[in-house]
């Protein structure tokens, strides 16, 4: 591990300590001195939402854990799920890092997934398997599927990349579309719909577990450098701040909890913990550079 990247992981871990003692108060308040209500929580694309059974547990979890009721609101889009946050009709939401720090004035950091005990993940550009090529300048010509204009990994990378080279989508590629979502962006691959793609890496690798024959089609073309994990966001000022601390600790504590690691097996993940900010700002050193580019 660098230098840069262990010092990251152990800041991680003072903030985390001291958010918990910063929180501690609250979530030992009463249960009658806690609002009452059902938390909202959002879930973008970025999320694996068509497991049935995965939602199901997640949501069974997070009301025990919690004491609250909990709704799981699910769009097509990052943006609508976005627009929902930024508009205080959610309590939180599992977005991605491009719309985080897009909003950050609007928003604040409650928890990130770690992945490999790391709050890190990667983007990938896949090609059909027994496509050569090592690099993203062999794809230009190509017809390519991106997730959603609001992604990091199944966009502003890409986008960004190509930016750095005095590049655009529209000109480089023979075609571009969107899937709306990273599974769908393989299976455009896989199909030869698309002779390449942008996909968040974890996706693919989980993918690659629980569905190989989808993945087996298709490679690994590029990764990106590491990047921070799409986070779970709430509105700056809570719609409950009650409900905002029962979700941040039951996610904070579900590694501690037999159904909460249940759901961590199926979603692949470690846990969730406290990150700074500052580990987003490679996306948006990104982003500007896309701005900038217009």
């Amino acid at each position: 591990m660098n230098f840069s990247l262990d010092h990251r992981l152990h800041r991680r871990a003072l903030l985390r300590t001291g958010a918990c003692a910063l929180l501690a108060p609250a979530l030992g308040a009463p249960a009658a001195a806690q609002a009452s209500g059902r938390i909202r929580f959002g879930l973008t694309p970025v999320f694996l939402t068509n497991d049935l059974e995965l939602l199901g547990r997640l949501q069974s979890y997070l009301q025990r854990a919690t004491g609250h009721p909990v709704e799981l609101v699910t769009r097509r889009t990052y943006q609508e799920i976005t627009t929902l946050l930024t508009t205080s009709q959610l309590d939180a939401a599992w977005i991605c890092g491009f719309p985080y720090v897009a909003h950050r004035s609007e928003l604040q950091l409650v928890a990130v997934p770690l992945w490999h005990h790391k709050p890190l993940y990667r983007s990938y550009l896949i090609v059909d398997r027994d496509r050569g090529g090592r690099g993203l300048l062999d794809l230009r010509g190509d017809i390519h599927a991106f997730s959603d204009p609001d992604s990091n990994s199944g966009f502003l990378v890409t986008r960004a990349a190509l930016a750095e080279r005095g590049l655009r989508p529209e000109t480089f590629f023979a075609k571009t579309f969107f899937t709306y979502g990273h599974r769908d962006v393989i299976r455009a691959v896989s199909s030869g719909l698309a002779g390449s793609g942008s996909v968040d890496g974890y996706i693919y690798d989980v993918v690659g577990e629980i569905e190989p024959d989808l993945t087996a089609g298709t490679r690994i073309l590029t990764a990106s450098e590491l990047l921070g994990f799409p986070p779970i966001a709430a509105p700056r000022v809570p719609l409950d701040q009650f409900r905002l601390n029962a979700l941040v600790k039951a996610l904070w504590e579900m590694n501690k909890d037999d159904e909460g690691r249940a759901v961590l097996k199926m979603l692949r993940l470690d846990g969730f913990g406290a990150e700074d900010p500052a580990s987003f700002d490679a996306i948006a050193s990104k982003a500007a550079l896309v701005a900038a580019a217009g």
